[in-house]
């Protein structure tokens, strides 16, 4: 059994990572960490473990993080890159599910993140953790960076295009949205019930924290820089992104000459977390609420050359835990699937 810790796992990416690993049967969860509310049983935070997980929360100087296979960081941004490497030399593997070690140019992720980076030389060595790119470097990785939901959204949505060539990277458009849960779970006035039901808003169009981490990913399938507008908007639902992506086809592709449907089918033909639709098709959030699925349809509006993709993920699960948990099933050599079967949940 994989031994595995959590490190903050009050928060809505913590109970999803519980939920999951609960049920993985490769696992057992040792440690769970909580500063504020060490002690108190993780069933009595979230009834929804009773009878699932009998672990109270600990504090962190209490757990015994070194003793884990394998320890997540459910953690606002710069906690994990203060205490990966301790845990590292203790022969521990780390996913890291905030940004601290996703983007590999250190000032430029200090600039979108104000802070100092505590650990340089570990951003170097960590693996972005998108297995439908990353699988084989995942599978020695000792630190991964896990991806952010509109990354993950956005990325698994463009890939097949850029891979192929086909588009102009100067003009990729992403317009994406999400629901409340992925602000996290705290208290700000913009996500009370009042502000965010019955609404719907743009926000950092000016520039976003996850642009800098979709541009690399971008820029690494297509072979150079590509340029990108990213609007993220906030939608009045509890879970799930919707990112509609647009290209225009290079100048030089004959629009009738090539199969955009066949191109993302035999991309993604042997990928267990991402569907790609029937033709003409339209993802939806609820048809991947509470799954590790990413949904994608892809189109060419009125035959012409612009190309539309729909990509739909839930943000907390393919999104976050469940990313992480595919990532962990991949370094530990078991099946990639294992934990991660469930079936969307509808209504």
């Amino acid at each position: 059994m994989i031994k595995a810790g959590i490190v903050g796992g009050t928060g809505y990416t913590g109970v999803e990572l519980l939920r999951l690993l609960a049920q993985h049967p490769e696992v057992q969860i040792t440690a769970i960490t909580s500063r504020g509310d060490a002690g108190m049983l993780v069933a009595d935070m979230f009834p929804s473990l009773r009878g699932k997980v009998s672990l109270k929360f600990v504090a962190p100087d209490d757990a015994r993080l070194s003793d884990c296979d394998v320890v997540f960081f459910a953690t606002p941004n710069g906690i994990a890159m203060q205490q990966a490497a301790a845990l590292l030399e203790a022969g521990v593997r780390v996913i890291d599910l905030a940004a601290d070690f996703r983007i590999k140019d250190v000032a430029e992720w200090e600039k979108w993140y104000g802070m100092k980076h505590a650990s340089p030389p570990l951003v170097a060595e960590a693996v972005y953790g998108l297995p439908e790119v990353r699988r084989e470097a995942i599978r020695t990785a000792r630190l991964l960076a896990n991806p952010g939901c509109y990354p993950t959204a956005v990325q698994l949505g463009f890939m097949p295009l850029l891979e192929a060539g086909l588009v102009d990277l100067d003009t990729l458009i992403a317009d994406a949205k999400s629901g409340v849960s992925g602000a996290g779970r705290k208290a700000e006035t913009h996500i009370l019930f009042a502000e965010a039901a019955d609404n719907f808003k743009a926000y950092g169009v000016h520039g976003h924290r996850h642009l800098p981490e979709i541009r690399q990913g971008l820029s690494l399938m297509a072979g150079e820089s590509v340029g990108l507008t990213f609007v993220p908007h906030l939608t009045p639902m509890i879970r799930g992104i919707h990112a509609t992506l647009y290209a225009r086809l290079k100048p030089e592709v004959d629009p009738q000459s090539i199969d955009l449907q066949a191109l993302y089918e035999k991309r993604y033909g042997f990928e267990s977390f991402v569907d790609v639709l029937p033709s003409g098709s339209h993802p939806d959030t609820r048809s991947v609420r509470a799954s590790n699925t990413c949904r994608i349809a892809v189109h060419r509006p009125q035959g012409g050359r612009t190309v539309v993709v729909l990509s739909a993920i839930d943000n907390l699960v393919k999104g976050a835990a469940g990313q992480a948990v595919q990532n962990m099933n991949i370094m530990f050599g078991i099946e990639e699937c294992a934990g991660l079967l469930h079936i969307p949940v509808l209504p």
